[in-house]
């Protein structure tokens, strides 16, 4: 598959150039002024080219809950969200796709699905996300959402004596699952990757984590999880370890250079010292840290540090949303207000290589993906700088990052396939995708987590808030 994009604009140290962009067997082969055409000819007049981002960090599946769990911090919302989560398969496709979509128009051409799985349809929930992401062509980094406690558990006791449910699957099971998926699904070739992705310290055991580990060392697995997103979850660790959840997991060995982290909130300096000595990546998502409450992840430390970050939208029931530039500029200016000394500031350009760069590096792939490089796989990202959004005209990148684009994305290629062209998806019929996810659902107000209302009491004594009665979100 080879193309040739002319004129377009790309970013260089001291501004912008216009270039030819010649794609040659879905790899980038030469960036230069007035290059021989090879293949079908692109116009790249007016528009800005830049490497595909990475959205990463998401659960797809949490698209049929957007907009309705109430504000409520990570515990309660997650309690809410098990107990009217999605049961069929198909579900799990349309959601997928809903992702891809949104993704792949916001300038996203990976996402990393922590997939959460159907008790006793495990592989099916699996095989339907990857049919929706080969079909629409993005390319997918699937980690099945995975633990071995039960909801309860992820709760610190705070000194009472509490007995937790036995979860559904042993970590025996679980581990076998992962290797039945890792063998069905994991095809990097066919943009596909699967990874090991427990969901974090407060629903696993030491066991599972162990066990991924060994899957992801015998088969060159990257590593996922979320880690230390709230204040309870900081206590939580304390509790089951004496220490915190970063020195666990790295006597565990878990960490490592392909290692991302979803949240990373609340780290200490000595946490954020062995991320960096590990080589680990911090996902940031900034938009469900404020949704739950959770707070403002230290990025500025961790730049200064040298720990690589990248940026995710998260799932679409806790931001609720998965417009990824949306994420990359509240990522981005959030932190103004975090440090004083403005230098330390994330500028537009800076943004843009967090979300491609420091995000194929954390899914180790920054030899192949993240950057306009010669050689590198055709991931690209074609905007039209004529857009209403992005004028007048000033600094392209700038106007990109930090104000709202809305259409401005023109074309998106993943490994040199064209899978946006005039602003529509080319790869699937979204009209039917929007007539599905209507039709499959309802409006609804009020609805009561039988869950919540069990362990909201608990929740507040052991966080130190005053008792009362349950609020009302209606």
């Amino acid at each position: 598959m080879s193309f040739t994009i002319q004129n377009v604009l790309v970013a260089v140290d001291q501004g912008y150039a216009t270039v030819d962009v010649q794609i040659v067997d879905n790899h980038i082969q030469a960036i230069a002024p007035n290059l021989d055409v090879v293949g079908t000819v692109i116009d790249g007049q007016n528009k800005l080219l830049l490497p595909g981002f990475v959205n990463a960090h998401t659960h797809s599946s949490e698209m049929w809950q957007r907009g309705i769990i109430p504000p409520v911090p990570l515990e309660l919302w997650i309690a809410e969200l098990y107990d009217f989560a999605p049961l069929e398969p198909d579900q799990v496709y349309l959601s997928a796709l809903g992702t891809a979509v949104e993704t792949l128009l916001s300038g996203g051409t990976s996402v990393v699905d922590h997939l959460v799985l159907i008790p006793g349809k495990e592989i099916e929930t699996i095989a339907s996300a990857v049919r929706a992401y080969q079909e629409i062509g993005i390319r997918a980094f699937i980690g099945p959402l995975i633990q071995d406690e039960s909801l309860t558990a992820g709760i610190p006791d705070g000194g009472a004596q509490r007995e937790h449910k036995t979860y559904v699957r042993s970590t025996e099971a679980t581990l076998a699952l992962m290797q039945e998926a890792v063998d069905k699904f994991h095809n990097p070739s066919e943009g596909v990757n699967i990874l090991v992705a427990p969901t974090g310290i407060q629903l696993c055991s030491d066991a599972l984590f162990e066990g991924c580990r060994e899957l992801s060392d015998r088969y060159n697995l990257c590593r996922h999880a979320h880690l230390l997103e709230t204040k309870a979850q900081e206590k939580l660790a304390q509790e089951k370890y004496g220490c915190s959840a970063v020195e666990h997991l790295k006597q565990l060995g878990y960490l490592s250079d392909r290692t991302s982290l979803a949240h990373c909130v609340w780290l200490s300096d000595n946490d954020i010292a062995i991320l960096a000595e590990t080589r680990s990546t911090v996902v940031h998502n900034p938009l469900s840290n404020l949704r739950l409450g959770s707070g403002i992840a230290p990025i500025l430390k961790y730049r200064q540090a040298g720990v690589n970050v990248s940026f995710g939208c998260d799932g679409a029931a806790s931001n609720d949303s998965q417009d990824l530039l949306e994420a990359i500029k509240i990522g981005s200016i959030l932190h103004n207000i975090t440090d004083m000394d403005y230098h330390h500031w994330i500028t537009p350009r800076e943004s843009v290589e967090i979300a491609s760069l420091g995000g194929a590096k954390g899914l180790n792939v920054a030899d192949e993906l993240g950057s306009l490089t010669e050689g590198k796989k055709a991931d690209l990202v074609l905007y039209d700088l004529t857009s209403l959004s992005l004028l007048p005209r000033t600094d392209p990148i700038g106007l990109l990052i930090l104000g709202r684009p809305t259409q401005a994305v023109d074309s998106v290629w993943v490994n040199g396939k064209r899978v946006v062209a005039d602003s529509k998806v080319t790869t699937i019929d979204v009209d039917a995708l929007r007539k599905n996810l209507f039709e499959r659902s309802e409006w609804s107000i009020n609805r009561q987590s039988a869950t919540v209302s069990q362990i909201e009491a608990h929740y507040r004594g052991v966080m130190g808030l005053p008792e009362q009665l349950s609020k009302s979100y209606s």
